[in-house]
């Protein structure tokens, strides 16, 4: 054997002991794990959330992929239901609709609305509902400032006093909060009005910011608006949200939804991301909100900044 063939083959020993070592520090690939897919809804808050789902589970060495931005609740349930993404972060309340029980009281009370939800999708699809945000995201209805500090409108029974006295009340609102039973129709019956449905302009795509908008700037005469309980504009619109002090709408606070099979091969998941859905409350989602869309920041950015102040608290 000459001195060339012994380098060779010791050079060739050294390179697979290299490889050896590179996947014994890589656990993802050593064990044929494949990445987590983190997706999102698309908008901000979805957005939002799934960022930090992302950040979070990077920061434990999880190997991930995003598919933030996924599309509307449908299709990225469809996809997690398939097994196309692990994790997304969805709404408790879109369990009435996920299995048909819109009518279910236990929808209405944020513990209840979680556990449900979480039963219902382990024993029928064998995904796992982590921590929910103490932050109820559900519709509601906000008046224009100066008219609410004016009229003292401050909860849903004085609105609807308010519209039972036909005050000049305008309400920009979505196709779809017109029309489902567990939207407008609900807090009519839950309070005892009726709002005449031609002082609605009916927003096609149901965007909040489209609501919210027309009714701080009194677009067509609109003075109230749709929007939902997190919505980041709420405030610097100068807007005022009629408190909806009988429960009327369904609970719809935010949690990490996680197939089965990913928590198995990565559970670190659940620990990672429990802490951080628990301290975000519906002030800190708006203010969160908020530099997305007011100050129109990075969704990214901000969930990074929001998870390095976190780590940085007492306890964090």
């Amino acid at each position: 054997m000459t001195g060339k063939t012994r380098i060779s083959k010791a050079f060739r020993l050294l390179a697979s002991l290299g490889v050896l070592l590179t996947l014994s520090s890589a656990p993802s690939l050593a064990h044929g794990h494949r990445p987590i897919v983190v997706a999102s809804k698309a908008d901000t808050e979805g957005t939002l959330l799934g960022s930090m789902i992302a950040l979070v589970l990077e920061r434990e060495g999880i190997p991930v992929e995003t598919r933030l931005q996924f599309g509307p609740t449908q299709q990225v349930r469809q996809a997690i239901l398939q097994g196309q993404i692990d994790i997304y972060p969805e709404y408790t309340g879109n369990g009435a609709f996920f299995h048909g029980l819109e009518s279910e009281p236990a929808w209405k009370a944020p513990a209840s609305a979680h556990e449900l939800a979480k039963r219902l999708d382990a024993d029928r699809h064998g995904l796992a509902w982590l921590e929910r945000a103490p932050a109820n995201n559900t519709w509601l209805i906000a008046v224009r400032g100066d008219l609410a500090r004016r009229f003292n409108l401050a909860t849903m029974d004085d609105f609807a006093q308010a519209v039972r006295a036909s005050m000049n009340l305008r309400l920009a609102a979505s196709a779809e909060f017109v029309e489902s039973p567990a939207a407008l129709a609900s807090f009519e019956t839950t309070y005892g009005f009726r709002f005449p449905r031609d002082r609605i302009a009916v927003q096609a795509d149901g965007n909040t910011m489209t609501t919210m908008r027309a009714a701080a700037q009194s677009l067509g005469g609109v003075n109230a608006a749709m929007v939902y309980g997190t919505d980041g504009a709420i405030a610097t619109l100068d807007l005022v949200v009629m408190k909806d002090t009988k429960g009327a709408q369904i609970v719809y606070e935010p949690a990490p939804v996680v197939r089965a099979q990913a928590l198995e091969r990565f559970p670190a998941i659940a620990k990672a991301l429990n802490g951080v859905f628990a301290s975000l409350s519906t002030a800190k989602l708006q203010a969160l909100n908020a530099e997305i869309a007011v100050e129109e920041r990075p969704a990214r950015d901000v969930a990074e900044r929001y998870l390095n102040q976190l780590h940085r608290r007492p306890g964090g």
